[in-house]
């Protein structure tokens, strides 16, 4: 009886092996078949890609070096007698990312570990890499790296700022002011009970272009009226917040708010030349925010 199981499970396994093995065949032929014409077609993308081509013994040919020229602005607070310089830095793109903060921390890593700027989320929303690349305020993170290699990249830190250390300025004034106009809701009779305050939908549409701020300092050191009085004058990037509470519903101390610029360096100091719209790295209008703020003004 035990040899009668025996022979029969054997023989069960048999014919299962043989019944698997005939029906993968197909299979099989039709994933080598796949593959083959995979591989066929990323061998012809490569051979008409310039930049991945292929010599003859099947070996990926060396890229040409994309030598670009960095020009970063340096002092160093422990030698205060020297003055700023202009110092290059020769980076090979094919081997950095595209923004200018991936060219700085390459420099950094690489070649120059005395290098100083702030840096964190790499997205354009934390602000902390703001400096002035080209000429322009922006975000060094979000700021692509011109791949004309015939001209070299100058980066500056945030103009007409006290300087800590190379591209790092020093904020604390800027954000002192931005203290000055308590950027918190404010209340005289809050809900009761615990409960939350309610706002419509329409109310809560005026504070697009507004909440999205991140305080960068970008349109703040790229206006002439905040260089030439930035310690009474209060700058695009604070004014832009003050009325962002202004207008907000659940907010009750607008009047209030709007008292402590009557004086006329606040708000005043602003004549509209709209440099901060043009630099502001996330498309906000500060210049329109000023005149909103001027115009509740008027009328009360």
């Amino acid at each position: 009886m035990s040899f009668t199981l025996t022979f029969a499970k054997g023989t069960a396994s048999q014919i299962l092996r043989s019944r698997w093995i005939g029906a993968s065949t197909p299979i099989m032929r039709t994933l080598q078949t796949s593959a083959t014409s995979h591989m066929a077609s990323t061998t012809e993308t490569n051979t008409t890609t310039p930049t991945t081509s292929v010599s003859s013994d099947n070996t990926p040919a060396v890229k040409e070096p994309r030598n670009k020229t960095f020009e970063i602005y340096r002092w160093n607070p422990d030698k205060p007698t020297e003055k700023p310089i202009l110092q290059k830095y020769t980076v090979d793109l094919n081997s950095c990312g595209p923004m200018v903060l991936d060219a700085l921390i390459k420099i950094k890593n690489e070649q120059d570990s005395t290098l100083t700027f702030r840096r964190s989320c790499r997205e354009g929303i934390c602000g902390s890499c703001a400096m002035n690349i080209e000429g322009c305020n922006t975000l060094a993170c979000i700021s692509k790296v011109d791949k004309d290699t015939s001209k070299s990249l100058k980066i500056y830190p945030l103009p007409h700022m006290n300087i800590v250390k190379d591209l790092v300025p020093d904020l604390t004034h800027f954000y002192k002011q931005y203290k000055s106009i308590e950027p918190f809701l404010k209340q005289t009779n809050p809900p009761t009970n615990g409960k939350e305050n309610l706002q419509s939908i329409e109310d809560r549409k005026k504070l697009d272009g507004l909440y999205e701020c991140i305080l960068c300092a970008c349109c703040s050191t790229s206006c002439p009226s905040y260089w030439w009085n930035q310690e009474e004058y209060l700058g695009p990037a604070v004014l832009m917040q003050a009325y962002r509470w202004m207008i907000d519903s659940r907010d009750q101390f607008g009047p209030q708010r709007r008292e402590k610029l009557q004086n006329k360096m606040s708000l005043y100091r602003c004549h509209t030349i709209m440099n901060c719209s043009k630099t502001c790295p996330k498309g906000l209008q500060p210049g329109a925010a000023i005149a909103k703020i001027k115009l509740m003004m008027a009328k009360e």
